[in-house]
């Protein structure tokens, strides 16, 4: 069984490693602009420190982030199909391990194995997520109230990437970010049938993944595009529909999630291939504030909270150390 176990975390390291070297590649191939620089600890950030090492052999590659009120982090692993919850001391606690398909993952689209993509946090302490299996049977939004099991509230395409995700707790809805597809579906929190919500050229991939991060901030739903480098934002018009896509920032190579700093406009993002943390100022310009020298290893996603700022890292390609990097803030810059 451990030989078993060892091959699978193999396999694993190998189509994740395959996966974010064409994620790299192409995003480089995107990017016209020039390189991002700067030195680690700069801008907003003061302080930082590896919260919580992760196990690469049981599939431990954390994904994208939901700070609780506490500073418990609640994630997910993308390989072990696994929402944990993680303290500021680095304690982890897997919250559920979702069903394995039948075939193994082995039909999904661009990755070739299944992953926990997304998740949300409800003010009452529901978690929202994307599963990512290539099988229609489990492929969507699930659901975890505290205390619960999960189950599916949402079906989404098998031949998809369902991957970022935001929480309109107002309107009660859910946006899901298709990477494959090129697409921003909408459903209902109490679940149901998706529907297309913005299939704009902006979000299509240029060879590997498209529309990825989202996050809800001003009368707007903002996006990034993995592929193309850019970062969107999308307006909300009459009855909820969208508005036309606006680039505000691009030559971004390999961003994926980002956060919004409390400053307006200005965001920290996740530059997964280039191992960096970059702050983007209303202006679109960009300038690294974390890096590998801060311990980040293929960072994937960032939250912030009451002035710290969350990092997970996935080791996607550099296969050593996913993490959960803590940062202290400058003030104004909390959730």
């Amino acid at each position: 069984m451990r030989n078993k176990l060892a091959v699978l975390a193999c396999a694993v390291t190998l189509a994740a490693t395959t996966a974010v070297t064409a994620l790299t590649q192409t995003s480089e191939a995107a990017a016209t602009g020039p390189a991002v620089t700067g030195r680690a600890l700069t801008g907003p950030v003061v302080t930082s420190r590896i919260a919580a090492h992760f196990d690469l052999a049981r599939g431990q590659m954390p994904e994208n982030i939901a700070p609780e009120p506490d500073g418990t982090a609640d994630v997910t692993f993308a390989a072990a199909r696994q929402v944990a919850a993680v303290s500021t001391t680095g304690a982890t606690r897997v919250l559920a391990t979702l069903p394995a398909p039948a075939d193994g993952g082995v039909h999904t689209p661009a990755l070739g194995f299944a992953l926990t993509t997304g998740i949300v946090r409800a003010h009452d302490g529901t978690l929202y997520f994307l599963y990512a299996s290539g099988t229609p049977d489990l492929t969507g939004v699930w659901r975890l109230r505290p205390g619960g099991t999960p189950h599916r509230v949402a079906a989404l395409p098998a031949d998809g990437l369902p991957n970022g995700l935001a929480l309109d707790e107002h309107h009660h809805r859910l946006y899901i970010a298709d990477s494959v597809r090129g697409e921003i579906r909408t459903v209902p929190t109490a679940g149901g049938d998706p529907t297309t919500w913005s299939a704009a050229p902006e979000l299509a991939a240029a060879g590997f993944l498209g529309v990825n991060g989202l996050k809800i901030h001003r009368g707007a739903l903002w996006a990034t595009n993995l592929d193309r480098g850019t970062v969107l934002r999308i307006p909300f018009g009459p009855a909820g529909r969208p508005g036309p896509v606006r680039i505000t920032a691009k030559d971004l190579t390999g961003i994926d999630d980002f956060a919004f700093t409390g400053r307006g406009d200005e965001i920290l993002a996740a530059l997964n291939g280039p191992g960096t943390v970059v702050r983007i100022p209303r202006d679109g310009t960009s300038s690294t504030v974390l890096t590998a020298a801060d311990g980040l290893q293929n960072p994937t996603s960032v939250a912030l909270r009451h002035g710290t700022l969350y990092v997970l890292s996935a080791a996607y390609t550099t296969a050593t150390d996913p993490n959960l990097l803590l940062a202290r803030v400058r003030s104004s810059s909390s959730s």
